[in-house]
């Protein structure tokens, strides 16, 4: 009998197969659960693992990985990869015209632990030499909303943190010049390339040279598995790398197709063969082997930020099933 397992994600081109049946994970009758946005998935999946299998954030992972009895094991897939630098909105009045400007001003962020904002700070600290403790720091939701919003995870956070007042939410904030800078993943609605601008309105330009220069990808999100329901049956582990990477090549041959273009980009030909160029054609990859040294550089940011509480090796974040490959 197979298992009936729940597996909850965004709903990407590269996830598409498995969510429409066209992909199997074997040994396994899955429940897919596409209809929420990944910032709930993570939210109950850190405090409460109501997921068999899950999309989760990669900063979380790790620091949940740092406390006793870890809930939660991960493999190699990444369904979330961005470039960062273009997520980092100034008001347009504060002065802040490079990264340099940054220190001594108040900055925001929707949670100071998300994976895109530890990128981001371990970027700025290492190509450009701004610490994240040379500023103020202020954490919020990034639009109006009924609720605060907290860490998902219980991050020790340093003491230049604080949370914005009940009501406000950081977007406005930022665009009233009453903080100087988000850092976010999400753009802010308040973008309108006058009161609110990019610190790097060149970001193509910048994040293709921190891409030639050393060959990361950041990843943000990674799948992982109930580490009851791994340890029960570890054959899992590998049965779901097999099918994501079955519904990758699916992806792939849909990104291809010109007889119907399936993403409303007009030029995608050209969009694809810039990228190809730049990256290569596997230019957006799983597995282990390829991206350690991008897990590698994620792990020192965070124990650097002090957000996981040991500096980990990759090697020991995922399922040990999952780090090597096979050929027939």
């Amino acid at each position: 009998m197979p298992l009936t397992l729940s597996f909850a994600s965004g709903t990407y081109d590269r996830m598409r197969a498995i969510h429409d049946g066209r992909v199997k994970v074997d040994g396994v009758d899955l429940n897919c659960l596409v209809g929420m946005r990944v910032e709930e998935i993570f939210f109950r999946q850190a405090r409460y693992q109501e997921f068999d299998i899950a999309e989760f954030s990669l900063s979380a992972y790790l620091y949940l990985m740092s406390e006793p009895n870890p809930p939660l094991i991960a493999i190699p897939v990444f369904p979330s990869r961005m470039f960062r630098h273009q997520s980092i909105y100034v008001n347009s009045k504060s002065g802040i015209k490079k990264p340099e400007d940054l220190r001594g001003k108040t900055v925001s962020a929707p949670e100071y632990g998300m994976t895109a904002i530890v990128w981001q700070r371990g970027i700025l600290r290492e190509e450009y030499g701004v610490g994240e403790d040379e500023m103020k720091w202020k954490t919020g939701t990034l639009e109006p909303a009924a609720v605060t919003r907290p860490e998902r995870v219980s991050f020790n956070l340093p003491d230049n943190v604080s949370s914005i007042a009940p009501g406000k939410c950081l977007s406005h904030m930022l665009a009233k010049g009453e903080i100087d800078a988000i850092y976010t993943a999400p753009q802010p609605s308040t973008y309108d390339k006058d009161k609110v601008v990019r610190l790097f309105p060149n970001f193509k330009e910048v994040e293709t040279d921190y891409y030639k220069r050393t060959g990361i990808h950041p990843i943000m999100h990674v799948v992982v598995i109930k580490r009851s329901l791994y340890e029960k049956n570890p054959w899992l582990a590998k049965n779901l790398m097999k099918a994501f990477a079955k519904s990758m090549e699916l992806a792939r041959e849909d990104i291809a197709e010109r007889a119907a273009l399936a993403f409303m980009l007009p030029w995608l030909e050209d969009h694809l063969d810039e990228t190809r160029k730049l990256m290569g054609n596997d230019y957006w990859v799983d597995g282990f082997d390829a991206n350690r040294h991008v897990i590698d550089k994620f792990c020192q940011y965070s124990y650097e930020q002090g957000l996981a509480r040991k500096r980990f090796q990759p090697e020991e974040l995922f399922a040990r099933e999952t780090l090597e490959t096979f050929a027939v």
